[in-house]
């Protein structure tokens, strides 16, 4: 009975607010940023929405294709998606690759014993179905679910190979701008003084060239590529994020760590390596999904005006098809969506990530 009454039950037991401080308290800085975005309920569905896309959109080969996945003739199996056979393979008279929409292989498959399995949408970003009796732009079907576009592609394989495009030219053109900023902005305020006033000059002067003109010029001189976009846009992309960045290394710089680390004789690389640049992260890592927002926004718009790549499906393309052939709504407003609603996500996650990255919030 005495045991029962000297027991304290305030000592034995946290309150939950204790309780939530303590397991607060054992996390690391990333694993609280982390607990802070999950939170945040529409960044983060709009994270798994954004990342299922992704997925889908970067093994589209298997979701849209005009070859089958599999194909069985005459007791022989085929993978058409890895090699497509030639059509003499099959009872026709060339050695050329087989179409798999052509009605007399589709007779051929038809008999028993053989038969072929395509993917969900059985044609690819750049195939066109000569045997569709509908001119193009074709409206939906039971052939084509959203139509075709204006040279007869069927429209939804055109956005999912159109958006796998656009993302992860929006991904590869946000590392090289933040590779650019961290290292211009690191320099610049780290060494600050001559340098930094140096440098801004310089980077004002550079950040004065007209950068749509320079792409008019170099897309008249040299073939477009994704590889040329990407070199030009990077070229003038890291401008906004260096100036963040520099800002970030002002700060620190002057902090009690960093001294303490000057004064045991750390050199400058590891100085700016080891303490200042995860210190100065913060503005980076929020800053990452605004930046891949207006790069998507950036090659839809290049695309839109014909300074693109035009011989790869692209969001921008269908918009200027759209406009072009306002009749067939089926072109316009599914790619409308598509961009909106990955901007939208964007946006989102990059709200969501800026808010668990805030020091000021718990």
């Amino acid at each position: 009975m005495s045991a029962l009454i000297d027991r304290d039950p305030i000592r034995d037991v946290d309150s939950p607010p204790e309780a939530a401080a303590t397991a607060a308290g054992s996390l690391s800085p990333n694993q609280r940023a982390w607990r802070r975005f999950k939170r945040n309920r529409l960044g983060y569905i709009s994270l798994v929405v954004f990342a299922t896309m992704l997925l889908i959109a970067t093994f589209a080969e298997l979701v849209a294709n005009d070859r089958p996945l599999v194909a069985r003739y005459n007791g022989q199996w085929f993978v058409p998606v890895l090699s497509n056979p030639p059509e003499t393979t099959f009872g026709g008279d060339f050695r050329t690759p087989t179409d798999w929409h052509d009605p007399f292989i589709s007779e051929k498959f038809a008999r028993d014993g053989n038969f072929k399995l395509f993917t969900l949408i059985p044609y690819s970003g750049q195939s066109v179905n000569y045997f569709d009796p509908t001119p193009a732009p074709a409206p939906p079907s039971a052939m084509n679910w959203l139509g075709t576009d204006e040279a007869g592609r069927d429209m939804i394989a055109r956005l999912i190979y159109g958006f796998r495009i656009s993302v992860w030219f929006g991904l590869a053109l946000t590392v090289v701008g933040v590779l650019l900023g961290i290292l211009t902005g690191a320099i610049q305020g780290y060494f600050a003084g001559r340098v930094d006033l140096t440098a801004q000059r310089l980077i004002e002067i550079w950040n004065a060239i007209p950068e749509l003109y320079l792409l008019i010029i170099i897309a008249s001189i040299f073939e477009p590529s994704l590889l040329l976009l990407l070199v030009v846009l990077g070229a003038f992309g890291w401008i906004g994020l260096s100036d963040y960045v520099r800002a970030e290394f002002l700060r620190n710089r002057t902090l009690e760590f960093v001294k303490a680390a000057r004064a045991m004789g750390l050199t400058n690389t590891q100085m700016i390596w080891r303490h200042i640049l995860p210190n100065s992260m913060t503005p980076v890592i929020t800053f990452l999904p605004f930046r891949m927002s207006a790069a998507i926004l950036a090659l839809a718009s290049l695309d839109f005006l014909g300074l693109g790549v035009t011989t790869l499906p692209s969001l921008g393309d269908l918009l200027r098809q759209g406009k072009d052939n306002l009749d067939a709504w089926w072109i316009s407003v599914p790619t409308f969506l598509v961009l909106v609603i990955t901007l939208l996500l964007l946006t989102f996650i990059g709200e969501a990530v800026r808010d668990a990255f805030d020091t000021r919030k718990s």
